[in-house]
Protein backbone atom coordinates (compact mmCIF):
# COMPACT_ATOMS: atom_id res chain seq x y z
CA UNK A 1 0.00 0.00 0.00
CA UNK A 2 1.44 3.29 -1.11
CA UNK A 3 0.09 6.92 0.12
CA UNK A 4 0.41 8.71 -2.52
CA UNK A 5 0.64 6.76 -6.46
CA UNK A 6 1.35 9.43 -9.10
CA UNK A 7 0.15 8.67 -12.70
CA UNK A 8 2.80 10.42 -15.06
CA UNK A 9 6.49 10.97 -15.10
CA UNK A 10 6.32 14.92 -16.56
CA UNK A 11 7.37 18.00 -14.79
CA UNK A 12 3.87 17.87 -12.60
CA UNK A 13 4.27 14.38 -12.03
CA UNK A 14 7.93 14.42 -10.69
CA UNK A 15 7.49 17.77 -9.02
CA UNK A 16 4.43 16.17 -7.12
CA UNK A 17 6.72 13.04 -6.57
CA UNK A 18 9.56 15.36 -5.01
CA UNK A 19 7.30 16.92 -2.42
CA UNK A 20 5.49 13.79 -1.17
CA UNK A 21 8.91 11.84 -0.32
CA UNK A 22 9.94 14.54 1.52
CA UNK A 23 7.16 14.73 3.30
CA UNK A 24 8.06 10.95 4.26
CA UNK A 25 5.24 9.76 2.36
CA UNK A 26 5.46 6.18 0.68
CA UNK A 27 5.79 7.31 -3.23
CA UNK A 28 5.21 5.78 -6.59
CA UNK A 29 4.97 7.00 -9.55
CA UNK A 30 3.81 5.03 -12.89
CA UNK A 31 6.08 7.03 -15.58
CA UNK A 32 4.77 5.24 -18.93
CA UNK A 33 7.28 4.55 -21.60
CA UNK A 34 8.58 7.85 -22.09
CA UNK A 35 10.23 9.35 -18.92
CA UNK A 36 9.86 12.96 -18.84
CA UNK A 37 6.53 12.97 -20.49
CA UNK A 38 6.48 16.26 -23.13
CA UNK A 39 9.74 17.84 -21.55
CA UNK A 40 11.53 14.95 -22.88
CA UNK A 41 11.01 16.26 -26.65
CA UNK A 42 11.80 19.98 -26.09
CA UNK A 43 15.24 20.84 -27.83
CA UNK A 44 15.89 24.19 -26.23
CA UNK A 45 13.75 25.30 -23.36
CA UNK A 46 15.21 28.87 -22.42
CA UNK A 47 11.58 29.98 -20.32
CA UNK A 48 12.14 27.87 -17.21
CA UNK A 49 13.55 30.33 -14.39
CA UNK A 50 17.18 29.18 -13.35
CA UNK A 51 17.73 26.59 -16.46
CA UNK A 52 18.90 26.67 -19.93
CA UNK A 53 18.83 23.26 -21.57
CA UNK A 54 17.37 20.39 -23.51
CA UNK A 55 14.03 19.51 -21.79
CA UNK A 56 15.68 15.66 -21.47
CA UNK A 57 18.43 16.99 -19.54
CA UNK A 58 15.35 18.57 -16.62
CA UNK A 59 13.70 15.49 -16.91
CA UNK A 60 16.48 13.51 -16.31
CA UNK A 61 17.93 16.07 -13.58
CA UNK A 62 14.73 15.76 -11.50
CA UNK A 63 14.69 11.95 -11.89
CA UNK A 64 17.22 11.91 -10.08
CA UNK A 65 16.75 14.38 -7.51
CA UNK A 66 13.58 12.37 -7.04
CA UNK A 67 15.27 8.89 -6.64
CA UNK A 68 17.73 10.38 -3.91
CA UNK A 69 14.72 11.15 -2.21
CA UNK A 70 13.20 6.79 -2.41
CA UNK A 71 10.51 7.58 -4.85
CA UNK A 72 9.59 4.42 -6.75
CA UNK A 73 9.54 4.93 -10.79
CA UNK A 74 8.14 2.04 -12.55
CA UNK A 75 7.61 2.33 -16.51
CA UNK A 76 3.87 1.49 -16.72
CA UNK A 77 0.61 2.87 -17.33
CA UNK A 78 -2.46 3.13 -15.89
CA UNK A 79 -4.80 0.95 -17.61
CA UNK A 80 -7.50 1.51 -14.45
CA UNK A 81 -8.46 3.48 -11.21
CA UNK A 82 -11.19 1.86 -9.20
CA UNK A 83 -12.25 2.31 -5.55
CA UNK A 84 -11.07 -0.48 -2.72
CA UNK A 85 -13.47 -2.22 -1.67
CA UNK A 86 -15.56 -1.32 1.69
CA UNK A 87 -12.20 0.59 2.38
CA UNK A 88 -10.72 4.24 1.66
CA UNK A 89 -7.88 4.34 -1.11
CA UNK A 90 -7.24 3.28 -4.42
CA UNK A 91 -6.99 0.53 -7.04
CA UNK A 92 -4.90 0.97 -9.92
CA UNK A 93 -4.45 -1.52 -12.68
CA UNK A 94 -1.61 -0.76 -14.71
CA UNK A 95 -0.54 -2.12 -18.34
CA UNK A 96 2.30 -4.70 -16.95
CA UNK A 97 -0.47 -6.79 -15.25
CA UNK A 98 0.11 -5.32 -11.95
CA UNK A 99 -2.60 -3.54 -9.71
CA UNK A 100 -1.41 -0.81 -7.42
CA UNK A 101 -3.04 0.07 -3.89
CA UNK A 102 -2.85 3.69 -2.41
CA UNK A 103 -4.68 5.80 -0.72
CA UNK A 104 -4.11 8.88 -3.15
CA UNK A 105 -3.69 9.35 -6.15
CA UNK A 106 -2.16 12.22 -8.48
CA UNK A 107 -3.21 11.90 -11.97
CA UNK A 108 -0.28 13.86 -14.34
CA UNK A 109 -0.74 11.94 -17.29
CA UNK A 110 -0.16 15.11 -19.43
CA UNK A 111 -1.21 15.36 -23.06
CA UNK A 112 0.02 13.86 -26.58
CA UNK A 113 0.33 15.73 -30.10
CA UNK A 114 -2.66 16.26 -31.71
CA UNK A 115 -3.13 14.03 -34.87
CA UNK A 116 -3.24 15.39 -38.74
CA UNK A 117 -7.16 14.16 -40.30
CA UNK A 118 -6.57 14.79 -43.29
CA UNK A 119 -6.01 12.02 -46.69
CA UNK A 120 -2.73 10.12 -46.81
CA UNK A 121 -1.57 11.07 -42.49
CA UNK A 122 -2.35 7.72 -41.44
CA UNK A 123 -0.80 5.83 -44.14
CA UNK A 124 2.39 8.07 -44.20
CA UNK A 125 2.86 7.91 -40.29
CA UNK A 126 6.41 7.12 -39.66
CA UNK A 127 7.22 7.31 -43.32
CA UNK A 128 7.12 11.20 -44.02
CA UNK A 129 4.75 11.98 -41.16
CA UNK A 130 6.18 13.01 -37.77
CA UNK A 131 4.74 14.36 -34.30
CA UNK A 132 8.40 14.91 -32.72
CA UNK A 133 10.84 17.08 -34.54
CA UNK A 134 13.80 16.03 -32.00
CA UNK A 135 13.15 12.39 -32.41
CA UNK A 136 12.68 12.38 -36.21
CA UNK A 137 14.57 15.27 -37.47
CA UNK A 138 18.21 13.48 -38.07
CA UNK A 139 15.98 11.76 -40.64
CA UNK A 140 15.57 14.61 -43.05
CA UNK A 141 19.14 16.02 -43.17
CA UNK A 142 19.69 18.11 -45.99
CA UNK A 143 16.09 17.29 -47.15
CA UNK A 144 13.16 19.33 -47.84
CA UNK A 145 10.32 19.76 -44.65
CA UNK A 146 7.02 21.19 -43.63
CA UNK A 147 6.08 21.88 -40.44
CA UNK A 148 2.42 22.32 -39.62
CA UNK A 149 1.12 24.72 -36.78
CA UNK A 150 1.71 28.10 -35.77
CA UNK A 151 2.36 28.04 -32.15
CA UNK A 152 5.48 28.34 -30.48
CA UNK A 153 6.05 24.44 -30.66
CA UNK A 154 5.26 24.76 -34.19
CA UNK A 155 8.23 27.54 -34.36
CA UNK A 156 10.62 25.70 -32.28
CA UNK A 157 10.29 22.49 -34.54
CA UNK A 158 10.32 24.66 -36.87
CA UNK A 159 13.67 26.34 -35.88
CA UNK A 160 15.40 23.29 -34.88
CA UNK A 161 14.94 21.24 -38.15
CA UNK A 162 16.42 24.31 -39.44
CA UNK A 163 19.69 23.26 -38.42
CA UNK A 164 19.43 20.13 -40.02
CA UNK A 165 17.16 20.26 -43.28
CA UNK A 166 17.66 22.01 -46.69
CA UNK A 167 14.52 23.80 -46.43
CA UNK A 168 11.85 24.65 -43.88
CA UNK A 169 8.15 25.77 -45.06
CA UNK A 170 5.02 26.61 -42.28
CA UNK A 171 1.85 26.43 -42.77
CA UNK A 172 -0.39 28.11 -40.70
CA UNK A 173 -4.34 28.38 -41.36
CA UNK A 174 -4.19 31.90 -40.02
CA UNK A 175 -2.81 34.89 -41.00
CA UNK A 176 -0.30 35.85 -38.54
CA UNK A 177 1.71 34.29 -35.59
CA UNK A 178 -0.89 35.17 -32.98
CA UNK A 179 -0.34 32.72 -30.25
CA UNK A 180 3.53 32.47 -30.50
CA UNK A 181 5.91 33.97 -28.42
CA UNK A 182 7.23 37.34 -30.41
CA UNK A 183 10.98 35.95 -30.16
CA UNK A 184 10.45 32.82 -31.45
CA UNK A 185 8.76 34.71 -34.75
CA UNK A 186 11.57 36.85 -34.86
CA UNK A 187 13.68 33.95 -35.12
CA UNK A 188 12.07 32.35 -37.71
CA UNK A 189 12.11 35.57 -40.04
CA UNK A 190 15.97 35.85 -39.37
CA UNK A 191 16.49 32.04 -40.42
CA UNK A 192 17.01 32.08 -44.19
CA UNK A 193 16.01 28.10 -44.96
CA UNK A 194 12.56 28.85 -43.17
CA UNK A 195 9.68 30.28 -45.33
CA UNK A 196 5.90 30.75 -43.74
CA UNK A 197 2.62 30.33 -46.22
CA UNK A 198 -0.05 31.86 -43.79
CA UNK A 199 -3.80 31.02 -44.72
CA UNK A 200 -2.66 27.80 -45.84
CA UNK A 201 -4.06 24.28 -44.59
CA UNK A 202 -2.87 20.61 -46.06
CA UNK A 203 -5.93 18.42 -47.92
CA UNK A 204 -3.61 15.29 -48.34
CA UNK A 205 -0.10 14.06 -48.58
CA UNK A 206 1.06 11.57 -51.15
CA UNK A 207 4.21 9.55 -52.11
CA UNK A 208 5.02 5.98 -52.91
CA UNK A 209 6.66 2.88 -51.56
CA UNK A 210 9.49 4.83 -50.46
CA UNK A 211 8.06 7.20 -48.34
CA UNK A 212 6.10 10.52 -48.51
CA UNK A 213 7.57 13.18 -52.15
CA UNK A 214 4.29 15.88 -51.78
CA UNK A 215 1.79 17.58 -50.06
CA UNK A 216 -1.61 19.35 -51.51
CA UNK A 217 -3.10 22.54 -49.73
CA UNK A 218 -7.00 22.84 -49.87
CA UNK A 219 -5.79 25.67 -52.23
CA UNK A 220 -5.17 22.43 -54.91
CA UNK A 221 -1.33 23.49 -54.60
CA UNK A 222 1.12 20.75 -54.69
CA UNK A 223 4.42 21.25 -52.06
CA UNK A 224 7.30 18.97 -52.86
CA UNK A 225 7.96 17.64 -49.32
CA UNK A 226 9.99 14.72 -48.16
CA UNK A 227 8.60 15.10 -44.37
CA UNK A 228 5.83 16.51 -42.66
CA UNK A 229 6.01 17.69 -38.61
CA UNK A 230 2.87 18.35 -36.99
CA UNK A 231 2.59 20.72 -33.82
CA UNK A 232 -1.06 21.29 -33.96
CA UNK A 233 -1.98 21.34 -30.33
CA UNK A 234 -2.21 18.41 -27.85
CA UNK A 235 -5.13 16.39 -26.37
CA UNK A 236 -4.96 15.16 -22.92
CA UNK A 237 -4.25 11.37 -21.87
CA UNK A 238 -7.82 10.37 -20.19
CA UNK A 239 -8.57 7.57 -22.28
CA UNK A 240 -7.98 5.08 -18.85
CA UNK A 241 -10.34 7.28 -16.92
CA UNK A 242 -13.89 6.84 -16.41
CA UNK A 243 -16.62 8.56 -18.16
CA UNK A 244 -17.98 9.17 -14.34
CA UNK A 245 -14.68 11.68 -14.44
CA UNK A 246 -15.49 15.64 -15.13
CA UNK A 247 -13.86 16.82 -18.32
CA UNK A 248 -13.90 20.14 -20.11
CA UNK A 249 -14.63 20.78 -23.80
CA UNK A 250 -10.98 20.57 -24.36
CA UNK A 251 -11.13 16.49 -22.56
CA UNK A 252 -9.64 17.88 -19.83
CA UNK A 253 -9.84 16.58 -16.08
CA UNK A 254 -11.71 19.01 -13.96
CA UNK A 255 -10.03 19.13 -10.33
CA UNK A 256 -13.42 20.28 -8.21
CA UNK A 257 -15.23 17.09 -9.59
CA UNK A 258 -12.62 14.76 -8.20
CA UNK A 259 -13.23 12.03 -5.21
CA UNK A 260 -11.44 12.58 -2.29
CA UNK A 261 -8.00 11.98 -2.08
CA UNK A 262 -7.23 12.31 -6.18
CA UNK A 263 -5.60 15.42 -7.63
CA UNK A 264 -4.53 16.64 -11.14
CA UNK A 265 -1.80 18.11 -12.21
CA UNK A 266 -0.23 19.29 -15.54
CA UNK A 267 -1.17 19.15 -18.77
CA UNK A 268 -4.11 17.13 -17.98
CA UNK A 269 -5.79 19.34 -16.07
CA UNK A 270 -8.60 21.90 -16.49
CA UNK A 271 -8.01 25.13 -16.77
CA UNK A 272 -4.15 25.33 -16.64
CA UNK A 273 -1.43 27.03 -19.17
CA UNK A 274 0.14 24.47 -21.08
CA UNK A 275 4.03 25.62 -19.62
CA UNK A 276 6.69 23.46 -17.58
CA UNK A 277 6.33 26.10 -15.29
CA UNK A 278 2.92 25.60 -14.58
CA UNK A 279 3.49 21.93 -14.67
CA UNK A 280 5.95 22.03 -11.82
CA UNK A 281 3.53 24.52 -10.13
CA UNK A 282 0.34 22.23 -10.06
CA UNK A 283 2.42 19.26 -9.04
CA UNK A 284 3.64 21.07 -6.29
CA UNK A 285 0.25 22.18 -5.52
CA UNK A 286 -1.66 18.49 -5.37
CA UNK A 287 1.51 17.02 -3.81
CA UNK A 288 0.96 19.71 -0.33
CA UNK A 289 -3.11 19.18 -0.89
CA UNK A 290 -2.27 15.23 -0.79
CA UNK A 291 0.02 14.94 2.22
CA UNK A 292 -2.33 17.50 4.05
CA UNK A 293 -5.17 15.27 2.74
CA UNK A 294 -2.94 11.87 4.44
CA UNK A 295 -1.97 13.99 7.86
CA UNK A 296 -5.59 15.24 8.58
CA UNK A 297 -7.56 11.36 8.04
CA UNK A 298 -9.31 10.18 5.82
CA UNK A 299 -12.99 10.83 4.47
CA UNK A 300 -15.15 8.65 3.04
CA UNK A 301 -14.35 7.92 -0.92
CA UNK A 302 -16.96 7.86 -3.51
CA UNK A 303 -17.27 5.87 -6.28
CA UNK A 304 -15.86 6.48 -9.18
Amino acid sequence: MYDILILGSGPAGLTAALYAARANKKTLVLGGADMGGQLRVIHKLENYPGFIGTGAELAEFIKKQVESFGVEIVSANAKMIRNKEQETGYKVVADNGTEYESRVVIIATGATPRKLDITGAREFMGRGISYCATCDGFFYKDKDVLVIGGGNSALSDALYLADVAKSVTILYRKSAFSRAEQIQVDRVNATKNIRVMFNTELASVGGNDSGLTHAVTHSGETIACDGVFVAIGHEANTDFLADTFERDVAGRVVPDGLAPGMFVAGDVRSGVKMQVATAVGTGCECAIDAIEYLNNGVAQIRYV
